[in-house]
């Protein structure tokens, strides 16, 4: 990579590159230290155990995964979520690096130390309906390949984290209805060949993160021939952002992630762009422990709320929009349908 395009690749959003790789550096302290308190103070917290029973999936013949939550229910007596309401705070599995998601605003001085972004918006709605509080929330940075263990062991009480919903991860955990549409796409270098997840992915070095639906898809369209048989996908990272620095380097041709989080990355970076549509539906949704039913359609009347009292839709206007499209099938919430 030459100097030129280096110090270009540092010039978005403050200099996106710098900023990035030291978020690598942090994601190791964000494992040691992974409780924020998002009280308005920017202290750090003690959190509790997560709650809820585990229970074994029945995925074996799903399909339409995101239409697989049950319907919304606002009764607060269930076991889950008095728990929740005895501890006082709902702790969250959320990501830190995710620009415009969940993230640190480096020039937002007055509250630097507060998480912002859509996905910690909708964490504080579902702290202000369940618990009457939105500040009554504490977070965990989690990394993408850590989401379902955080909740498994009870680490967190659920994922709010671009998390899509699948048949395959609806067996470790649960999902509430979705409460965004999205799908892969590819990002790349505005001054590179590549066009799209097409053949002029040919020879080059694709990278995803680990546990991620975009590998999943990558690793199963390569076993069936629907990939080009020369791109390399191994290189994979523990949270998605930490792709964009090794495009930024020149380690990797080209990364494959949800098309929201890469436009997002494209505003950070006005050396990369988007290439092609996106090519699979995915629906994000809040995930849970398996068994927790109570707290799944307490979330589930949650989304809905959200959407009727236009959260949604200005915390989209806020966060989103200025990266998606007009036209974007992301701009309005998913319709929800329940099991």
């Amino acid at each position: 990579m030459t100097a030129r395009r280096l110090r270009a690749s540092l010039k978005g959003w403050g200099g996106v590159g710098a900023m990035a790789l030291a978020l690598v550096v942090t994601a190791v302290f964000a494992l040691l230290l992974p409780l924020s308190s998002a009280r308005g103070d920017g202290s750090t917290g003690t959190g509790g155990q997560g709650v809820g029973q585990g229970i074994q999936a029945r995925a074996d013949t799903c399909t339409d995964p995101q239409d697989q939550s049950p319907s919304p229910s606002s009764d607060d007596s269930g076991e889950t979520i008095t728990a929740i309401k005895q501890r006082g705070y709902l702790s969250v599995g959320v990501d830190q690096n995710s620009y415009r998601w969940g993230y640190r605003d480096p020039n937002n001085t007055a509250k630097s130390s507060d998480l912002e972004g859509f996905d910690i918006d909708l964490a504080h709605e579902i702290a202000k309906e369940i618990l009457g509080d939105p500040s009554a929330v504490r977070f965990h940075a989690i990394p993408t390949n850590q989401r379902i263990p955080a909740i498994k062991s009870g680490q967190v009480d659920m994922v709010v984290r671009t998390m899509t919903i699948t048949c395959s991860r609806l067996k470790d955990v649960a999902f509430s209805a979705p409460y965004f549409l999205t799908g892969q796409q590819v990002l790349a270098p505005k001054t590179s060949g590549i066009k799209g997840y097409d053949e002029t992915l040919a020879g080059k070095r694709i990278c995803s993160a680990a546990g991620s639906t975009a590998y999943d898809k990558l690793s199963a369209d390569k076993k069936a021939g629907a990939l080009t048989a020369s791109a390399d996908i191994t290189t994979t990272v523990p949270n998605q952002l930490d792709c964009l620095v090794r495009l930024q380097l020149g380690q990797v041709d080209a990364v494959v992630t949800d098309g929201a989080l890469a436009a997002s990355q494209a505003a950070q970076d006005p050396t990369v762009e988007l290439k092609g549509k996106t090519f699979t539906d995915d629906y994000y949704g809040v995930a849970m422990k398996l068994g927790a039913d109570d707290l799944v359609r307490r979330v589930n009347q949650v989304l809905v709320d959200y959407r009727k009292s236009g959260g949604w839709q200005a915390s989209y206007t806020k966060w989103l929009s200025a990266t998606l499209k007009a036209d974007s099938p992301s701009a309005t919430p998913p319709t929800a349908h329940y099991k």
